[in-house]
């Protein structure tokens, strides 16, 4: 039997080819990174050091499989960063919805239908796009679901700079947009590293966080963040973040809403990513009255549905807790007060107390 003779690859014809197939798929940028990311474990290192994780401990768990893809996935030469716009289009002001206290505030991004499924899909048709040109390639594709760190990948691949908020940046996008990475065997062209940073002396973003989370320029303290407190921390969330938390009971977007680079940020084109049954501007109330089944039916597909139900009473109970004083805030807290669960009793004692009513 003959030996089969090895296909060669034009490396740098596929890199070309691989960003058309990724803009054909939906995505607003795709670039290349080597895998060389030592700066920025150490600043990891220290992060975690500092304790700034909080309960997050799969940030420190993978050791360095998080800043060396090569630990991650042995063989991995290059990463392919790909971001695509997220901002639902005819959203409600956002702004608007956090003046109002008896509304709730759902961070964008979690509007619509879970962007990891939507992701990961995309991604995955463009891996099988190299596989099928290269013949040999083997691809892992990863959407906010593994130990990556892809804010530092994403820059390194020239498709923005690292904010003072710690988000990726960009001149013609701002930062609403979500990132997937590829780790690939192929020894792609890795593109020009780094954007200059465009941030300057512009603090908006530590300035405005309602609990003074960014800590520094370019570093979270994620036990203050909003986004960590209703998201992320399971259990009672500290009592004197609480009052600071206003209506925001999935997420915050202050710091990106503040910044202003987010001025040139393009809404979605993608359907998927359109609010669904009017969380861009829905009471608390109403919010507050689902029970277990109707939770699970309406985020069937969210992002959302991760954080269950007990967790969604938790967060809303505080947001009640923050609301202007109303009977009917009264009654909906009272409501709740024997619920089985003990972290949602607690926040809606508090709530109750707040309110003059308990």
């Amino acid at each position: 039997m003959q030996n089969e003779i090895p296909q060669v690859v034009d490396y740098a014809a596929l890199a070309a080819k691989i960003k058309v197939w990724g803009a054909e798929l939906g995505f607003q940028a795709v670039g290349i990174a080597n895998t060389d990311l030592g700066a920025a474990e150490a600043r990891m290192q220290e992060w975690l050091a500092q304790g700034y994780h909080g309960a997050m401990d799969y940030m420190a768990k993978h050791g360095t499989k998080r800043s060396r893809p090569d630990e991650l996935i042995p063989g991995t030469l290059r990463v392919i960063s790909l971001r695509m716009d997220y901002y639902p289009p005819d959203a409600k002001d956002a702004w608007e919805v956090m003046a109002n206290g008896e509304r709730a505030f759902i961070s964008r991004y979690a509007l619509g239908r879970d962007y990891h499924k939507v992701l990961r899909n995309r991604l995955e048709k463009l891996a099988q796009h190299i596989r099928e040109e290269s013949g040999t390639a083997h691809c892992r594709v990863f959407t906010d679901s593994a130990p990556v760190l892809e804010v530092e990948l994403a820059a390194k691949a020239h498709l923005g700079w690292r904010g003072k908020h710690t988000l990726l940046l960009t001149r013609d996008h701002g930062s609403w947009f979500f990132l997937g990475e590829i780790y690939t065997d192929l020894p792609l062209p890795a593109d020009a590293e780094e954007q200059e940073n465009h941030c300057g002396t512009c603090t908006s973003c530590i300035s405005i966080c309602p609990t003074q989370a960014i800590v520094a320029p370019y570093k979270v303290d994620a036990r203050r963040c909003i986004s960590y407190l209703t998201i992320e921390l399971k259990g009672s969330i500290p009592v004197e973040l609480r009052a600071l938390m206003g209506n925001r009971i999935y997420g915050c977007d202050d710091c990106q809403l503040a910044c202003p680079w987010n001025r040139f940020g393009k809404k979605s084109l993608e359907p998927d990513y359109a609010a669904r049954h009017g969380l861009d501007d829905v009471s608390l109330l109403e919010l507050f009255a689902w029970d277990e089944a109707t939770f699970q039916q309406k985020f069937a597909g969210s992002a959302i549905y991760r954080i269950g139900h007990e967790q969604w009473l938790r967060n809303i109970a505080v947001a009640l807790g923050n609301a202007p004083r109303s009977d009917d805030v009264l009654k909906a807290l009272n409501s709740r007060l024997a619920h089985p669960s003990e972290v949602v009793r607690e926040h809606v004692l508090w709530a109750l107390r707040r309110q003059g009513g308990g």
